[in-house]
């Protein structure tokens, strides 16, 4: 038996989100198909984590166990072949047996895209969240800051523990932290069914037309970062205050927070290990 690691990019407005379901398109069903089709195996590639419907992927990591003795570089050339356009294998290699895209994953970046012009490209539409409207831009900027370090962030979780503790990154055996200059070590203190994630950074920052959000840590729940934008948002509204964000971090309560952004401009950028 041999496991494979995948690293592959997708366009998440083709698909019904990640995780396999009946008469859905996904992006894990249309992988299974796929390695069915090229090695008569009934296989369940495991991705790093569900993104949902709409939420585009850089660069998702995935693995998948097979007795097949295709090289991996082969592998990378008949995936293509058969993947529809929106989905792109940018990797094959060989992993060690007991290595798995979401539990050995040790952080996650997630970058959220705002198009701030009046008028947005209908050829970026579905890639960005277009929000023209006046923003304080240097005052959501200050409010990210805020959500740096480990944090209970149940008022940025959705309303639905299972997918919540799925998103995150092997949450039974603790969260996870980050001293400059060191590599990640895990801290024991949290629970299977906490809420506590390590963020390591989080900052927005303009390029061009856009308002960009970019975001690394530990781990994430289910709606976490889209929750994080809506609130960010708030703040550049003016409904809140920069200092509001930790009142509603300390609330742990879903209703505290802003509403969920738009899946359309979320983006699954890396997953290190």
């Amino acid at each position: 038996m041999r496991n494979l690691k995948v690293i592959l990019s997708y366009d998440g407005a083709e698909f019904f989100g990640w995780q396999a379901q009946p008469d859905a398109n996904t992006v894990q069903g249309t992988l299974a198909s796929a390695i069915g089709r090229i090695t008569g195996e009934k296989v369940l590639p495991q991705g790093s984590g569900r993104t949902d419907a709409g939420v585009h992927a850089l660069a998702q990591v995935m693995t998948f166990v097979t007795e097949s003795s295709i090289p991996a570089e082969n592998f990378l050339k008949a995936m293509n072949d058969i993947l529809p356009a929106s989905v792109r294998v940018l990797q094959v290699t060989e992993a060690p047996e007991d290595f798995h895209a979401r539990h050995s994953a040790r952080a996650k970046t997630y970058r959220y895209r705002i198009y701030r012009e009046a008028i947005c490209p209908p050829f970026l539409a579905r890639y960005v969240w277009h929000y023209p409207y006046p923003l304080a831009e240097n005052e959501m900027m200050r409010s990210a800051a805020l959500v740096v370090g480990e944090h209970d962030f149940t008022s940025f979780a959705a309303v639905d523990p299972e997918r919540g503790k799925a998103a995150g990154l092997r949450p039974a055996t603790g969260s996870l932290r980050i001293r400059s200059g060191q590599a990640p070590t895990r801290s024991h203190t949290s629970t299977a069914a906490s809420n506590v994630r390590n963020i390591f950074s989080s900052s927005w920052e303009r390029m061009g037309e856009e308002l960009v959000y970019t975001v690394r840590g530990s781990g994430f729940l289910h709606h976490m970062v889209r929750n994080l934008v809506g609130t960010f948002i708030l703040v550049g509204k003016g409904t809140w205050k920069v200092e509001d964000v930790s009142r509603i971090l300390d609330a742990r309560k879903r209703s505290a927070a802003g509403a969920t952004a738009p899946a359309s401009g979320l983006y699954l950028v890396d997953v290190e290990y």
